[in-house]
């Protein structure tokens, strides 16, 4: 289980992060939500272990988390297969294992007449799917992903979306996902919670039953409307959408 207790956060003199208590158990999908600017990141950071809270603690007890940015951040004088084994590399594994294991996951996630392509011969999800990859290899069983799809198109995103959900249902991997999008959060979280703006405070939790292969865009809409007449909701968004109109 990954839990953050009271953990609060400032940089220089603005205070982040602000009393957050979070568990997410083994196998779940969390999907933290709210205005830009509002300390997603740093909180997924944290949750990371790339950063040390001010106050509070984290307390990770998965196996291995590993962390999928937004962007790929792919080595790019590597190939696909060197790019998806790098962290089998770090853990030591022999070349002729770690370019196995990776061979057989660029199978799994659809890459598999590109292994010998450099990222800059491929498109955004595919590269995203080396991401992916890359993290399934150390035998994650915890993935932190700071908005990995918001660079992609519509229908690449979808299609990424779709093929997340597959993954850690089928592995039963748990994650913690960042999101200003609140229908992409309904459709890949059990839990989606929403983040007030700066510093960030839980003000919604929202849990989700439905089976993810039954969240169909109505649905999506539908749900989202729901959480934007919850008046804490209402507020994170509309705050965001003012500071918008200030900007322009």
């Amino acid at each position: 289980m990954l839990r953050l207790e009271s953990v609060g956060h400032v940089l220089g003199m603005s205070r982040i992060i602000d009393g957050i208590d979070l568990e997410i158990a083994p196998g779940e999908s969390v999907c933290l939500v709210g205005p830009s600017g509002c300390g997603k990141t740093t909180l997924l950071r944290l949750a990371a272990g790339l950063m040390s809270p001010g106050e509070g603690r984290v307390l990770d007890d998965f196996h291995r988390s590993t962390m999928v940015f937004q962007e790929g951040r792919l080595l790019p004088w590597r190939r696909l297969l060197d790019n998806i084994a790098l962290g089998l590399k770090a853990l030591g594994m022999p070349r002729g294992e770690r370019l196995s294991r990776a061979r057989v996951l660029a199978e799994e996630l659809g890459l598999g007449e590109r292994l010998d392509h450099f990222p800059h011969e491929l498109s955004g999800g595919m590269q995203q799917r080396v991401a992916l990859a890359r993290a399934l290899a150390v035998d994650a069983d915890l993935l932190l992903l700071d908005e990995p799809f918001s660079a992609l198109d519509v229908g690449m995103r979808s299609e990424a979306q779709a093929l997340l959900i597959d993954l850690l249902s089928r592995r039963g991997i748990a994650s913690l996902l960042v999101t200003h999008d609140l229908t992409e959060a309904l459709r890949l979280g059990h839990r989606v919670v929403v983040l007030s703006p700066s510093p960030a405070r839980i003000v919604h939790e929202e849990r989700i039953s439905r089976p993810f292969a039954e969240r169909d865009t109505a649905f999506l809409y539908e749900a989202a409307g729901a959480l934007l007449r919850h008046p804490a909701v209402a507020r994170s968004f509309l705050f965001h959408q003012d500071e918008e109109a200030v900007a322009s």
